[in-house]
């Protein structure tokens, strides 16, 4: 297997994605009990010589570099598509990588049981390869490298990964990002501690026992191209009713949204952003294609003051469970919110143009802050 390097260094290991314009690093990891297993760090693509096109010399005028890096981690039975999401953050100065994490999307291999983990923790030796391969692990010796600030962004399971982790390592991340994290149970604190010891139980008598199939393929119908969507992915690797749940793996996340529940006395910034509402019921709706369709967003919404010192919560109205897969005009509220948090928050230059805060920037601004209306500046 080749080895990984810290990025604008060279082009080793590094081969075309299945995104146009990007590439991908394959990173070996400990095998399990099913065989070979790695995590898959994507980027958009360097010169033939290794340069960074927007900081090796070929930077697009009038973006600054910020100094910062952002790796992004996915959800549940997802994977790393979101090329509009790299456009906005390489826009705002920063070096985009995105992270597909052990079995999952480009990193499941054949006879895996996928996104399967009995401790969320295990997550740590994928975070810690991609965060050496960007030049950001714990023993780098690159002075530039260590300059740089790091921004993590999760999305869903991938937020409550990243919170765990980012109190754990605090002195390494620059501020948090976190798109609908799944940072409580649905039915709220008093439905996962009803649950909880059932669950766990089930796990330690079998932790591949598969549990009820309740995603009925209303939020792939809100987001797919082949559906009522605008989206264009691999449905193999992003299930139209997702992948099976097991035992294992849930009693994990219960214990994740256990411990965020006791504070995880996070000190850096968080932005949190959520829609401003949930449909969660067993037949379609319409309202479907305008809110979350996974989360309770309420419950997520005052779990998150329990992250740490420093929380923004943005709730935009319309949104979708993942934010930036929401209709054009609302996602480009969901972007200038973050855009206003990295300007105020995280240390750097300002962006090049106050106008440009994201993909969909002028007259689409404007409509989304009239389609977003009520949503507001984000809520500390």
């Amino acid at each position: 297997m080749p080895a990984p390097t810290t990025p604008g260094t060279g082009t080793t290991g590094w081969l075309p994605d299945v995104l146009d314009g990007f590439e991908q690093l394959t990173l070996p990891l400990t095998p399990d009990d099913e065989g070979e297993v790695v995590a898959t760090l994507v980027r958009r693509r360097r010169a033939p010589d290794g340069s960074d096109p927007l900081h090796g010399g070929a930077r697009p005028p009038g973006v600054p570099d910020r100094r910062i890096d952002v790796l992004y981690v996915h959800g549940w039975s997802d994977y790393f598509f979101q090329t509009e999401l790299a456009d906005f953050w390489e826009a705002h100065g920063a070096r985009f990588f995105a992270l597909d994490l052990r079995k999952y999307g480009r990193s499941l291999r054949p006879g895996q049981t996928p996104g399967f983990v009995t401790s969320l923790s295990t997550y740590d030796e994928d975070i810690e390869a991609a965060l050496g391969a960007m030049g950001h692990g714990v023993l780098t010796a690159d002075p530039v490298m260590r300059d740089r600030g790091l921004v993590l962004m999760g999305h869903s399971t991938g937020g409550l990964t990243l919170s765990l982790w980012t109190a754990r390592n605090q002195d390494r991340v620059t501020g948090l990002v976190l798109n609908s994290p799944w940072l409580e149970f649905q039915a709220r604190d008093i439905g996962r501690k009803v649950i909880a010891p059932a669950i766990a139980l089930r796990a330690r008598l079998d932790p591949m026992v598969p549990l009820p199939q309740v995603d009925l393929g209303f939020y792939t119908r809100s987001v797919s191209k082949t559906l009522d969507g605008e989206w264009d992915y691999d449905l193999t690797w992003r299930p139209v009713r997702g992948f099976v749940v097991h035992g294992g793996w849930l009693a994990a996340i219960l214990r994740g949204q256990a411990a965020v529940e006791l504070g995880l006395g996070i000190t850096v910034p968080v932005l949190v952003l959520l829609s401003t509402s949930s449909t969660l019921l067993p037949r379609w709706t319409p309202e479907m294609m305008h809110s979350d369709t996974a989360l309770d967003v309420v419950g997520i919404a005052r779990r998150s003051t329990d992250l740490g010192r420093l929380v923004v919560l943005s709730r935009i109205e319309g949104a979708l469970h993942d934010v930036v897969l929401s209709a054009p005009p609302v996602r480009a509220v969901a972007y200038e919110q973050i855009a206003t948090w990295l300007q105020g928050y995280v240390p750097g230059p300002a962006p090049a143009s106050a106008g440009a805060v994201g993909p969909a920037a002028g007259a689409d601004a404007g409509a989304a802050a009239g389609a977003a209306a009520g949503a507001g500046p984000p809520q500390a």
